[in-house]
């Protein structure tokens, strides 16, 4: 038996999956600079390197943006459930 005697071929579908793989490369690059912007703010304000000029970040309020940092990533990506492919 043949792979092609069970299921239908479709060419568009080399289409959506193109058009699927360019969100979510799309979606890879904003969580990235989501993540980065965080880790190059947030993470040295935490440990104190602003102090300097008065800006402290409270180890609490430095762990509620990890929080959120996670968050905002994890429905960043689950938006991709909306891509309509057709």
């Amino acid at each position: 038996m043949d792979c092609c005697d069970t299921k239908q071929s479709n060419h568009l579908d080399v289409v959506r999956f193109l058009k699927l793989s360019r969100r979510v490369y799309s979606k890879m690059i904003q969580n990235l600079i989501w993540a980065l912007g965080y880790n190059i703010l947030a993470i040295p304000a935490a440990a104190g390197v602003f102090a300097v000029w008065g800006f402290f970040l409270r180890p609490e309020i430095g762990a509620l943006l990890m929080s959120l940092s996670t968050v905002i990533v994890v429905i960043n990506a689950l938006s991709l459930r909306k891509i309509n492919l057709e």
